[in-house]
């Protein structure tokens, strides 16, 4: 694994999530080759920022997201976050 990445953890579990709104924490942890507890607390902190919300769906979670907010550092304030995932593959609504 590389020392260090272009994208953080944050941005790879949003970018999963719009992918798959119905992955489970396990899934995404598997995906990002992280653990299941770190899963979940990327989960909150993007829950507690308001860049996804949670609707129970049956037994699982359907994630959505607000591509209207954006980006947190100071110098990409200007910056939605629905074009960061859509310059990382997005398709809004499909």
């Amino acid at each position: 694994m590389p020392e260090w990445t272009f994208i953080t953890r944050h941005a790879v579990a949003l970018s999963l999530i719009a992918k798959y709104p119905k992955a489970t924490a396990i899934e995404l942890a598997n995906q990002m080759k992280i653990t299941e507890r770190a899963v979940r607390k990327i989960i909150a902190d993007l829950s507690a920022a308001g860049y996804i919300g949670k609707k129970r769906e049956g037994r699982g979670l359907r994630y959505t997201i607000d591509p209207a907010l954006s980006l947190r550092h100071d110098t990409h304030r200007e910056v939605a976050i629905g074009d960061l995932l859509t310059s990382l593959g997005w398709e809004k609504d499909k």
